[in-house]
């Protein structure tokens, strides 16, 4: 396993050595170096009805506590992303969530990774050669080239059930991206463990065991189309013991100016599939929010499938590690989500105070046989959740978490850009 990741950090040491060997004026005139700081945090007030043995909870809790530093140098070809995720000391039992699973959670979220990014990437690496293809190498601790983007730089603060399905995070990692014209290929080699508790660092004796790769098309401006493929090994036994995790998704996505305001809109269909096909699970999604001035109306439908694992004594924790055979069955949750933010700007823009009002209704029901029997576990086959709070923001505004190569958007500028300061 070893061995294809020294492959791998010897053809990335090379591609930035590349940069090194463009002409002296070229790289003098871009090679001013920039530094930011970003960050973002949510108080919430969370009603959730019903939890595991069919009572009703209420709960305040501080979410999403990021800090991020995003760097770069040469002219943007060498750029630095750390994320610090500080919910394993805000939320060390998880999130109300219902629907929510991974990690050994079930109906929380869990706390992710103090660790959350930690990437370096080689950005435009074949620039001094010319051409019309970019190319950009990244390693690191991140995100693998798979799916939709981190919900936490969405703008529903409900997390969606599928995240599992249509994210692969939190693994060491390492990648390659190739663009020309409007055609995007990403290919990534990575370790399959999930962390099981915040302080874990990926198993690195399992690196390159697992592998996933994603197309993604950029016809017009603001429109990007995408199917992502992917074989996780043992994702949720971290000795390697469990089954294999083959993964598809094909996603649409928009953000562009619409009547005077901003539309944003994703729709993604993924499937997840174990022990060679005997389990599947999908999900579908669609979600979409429009920015007018201070306002912010948004919507989330979302269908998606749960695995149910064993649990323990405590109702919201299953047993890990897991294996397939401690798959009691599968649940389909059908949610509709709606809410509304309003944005307060200071500082020059840079700081955005969003206090937003969002609920969720929904159904969930058993899909084919299994053990287990959701309207006995809960004591009702519907739900409902009740979310009042306020997100901060400082400078996150059109990140998007877990992209790393910066080839999505325009190829790095120069001089004093927008990046510059803190």
């Amino acid at each position: 396993m070893i061995r294809p990741f020294l492959i791998c950090l010897q053809l990335w040491a090379g591609s930035v050595l590349l940069l090194f060997l463009a002409p002296a004026p070229a790289l003098v005139a871009q090679a001013e170096p920039w530094a930011m700081l970003m960050g973002q945090g949510i108080v919430a007030v969370e009603r959730v009805d019903p939890i595991p043995e069919g009572r009703t909870l209420t709960e305040a809790r501080l979410v999403q506590p990021v800090a991020m530093l995003l760097a770069g140098a040469l002219g943007g070809h060498l750029a630095f992303t750390g994320s610090l995720n500080f919910e394993g000391e805000t939320i060390p039992d998880g999130e109300l969530l219902p629907g929510g699973w991974g990690e050994g959670f079930d109906d929380r979220r869990h706390p992710h990774t103090y660790v959350h990014e930690l990437m370096l990437s080689g950005n435009d690496l074949l620039a001094p050669l010319g051409g019309p293809i970019r190319l950009s190498v990244s390693a690191g601790k991140g995100f693998a080239p798979f799916g939709s983007d981190d919900p936490m730089s969405r703008p529903i603060f409900r997390y969606p059930v599928n995240h599992h399905l249509s994210q692969i995070l939190e693994r060491a990692v390492i990648q390659a991206g190739v663009r020309a014209g409007p055609v995007l290929f990403e290919g990534g080699l990575f370790n399959g463990d999930e962390p099981e508790r915040p302080g874990q660092w990926p198993l690195m004796r399992r690196f390159s065991d697992s592998w996933s790769a994603r197309l993604t098309l950029l016809p017009v401006a603001g429109i990007e189309l995408s199917a992502s493929r992917a074989k996780v090994r043992s994702p949720e036994h971290r000795p390697g013991a469990g089954t294999d995790a083959w993964k598809w998704h094909v996603g649409g996505r928009l953000d562009r100016a619409v009547a005077g305001g901003r539309a944003y809109a994703l729709a993604e269909w993924a499937q997840t599939e174990e022990a060679q096909g005997f389990f599947v699970f999908t999900s579908l999604l669609f979600e979409g929010s429009f920015d007018h001035g201070a306002h912010q109306p948004y919507y989330r439908f979302e269908r998606s499938d749960r695995p149910e694992d064993i649990r323990i004594t405590d109702r919201f924790r299953s047993l890990r590690p897991h294996l397939e055979n401690s798959i009691a069955g599968i649940t389909r949750f059908t949610l509709h989500t709606l809410g509304y933010s309003y944005r307060v700007r200071a500082v020059s823009g840079r700081l955005a105070v969003r206090p937003f009002v969002e609920g969720t209704l929904g159904r969930m029901g058993a899909v084919g046989g299994g053990l287990f029997n959701p309207g006995a576990f809960y004591g009702k086959d519907h739900l409902s959740t009740l979310s009042i709070g306020v997100r901060v923001e400082w400078r996150m505004a059109g990140h998007r978490m877990g992209r790393y190569g910066e080839l999505l958007g325009e190829p790095p500028r120069t001089g004093t850009g927008a990046h510059h300061g803190m």
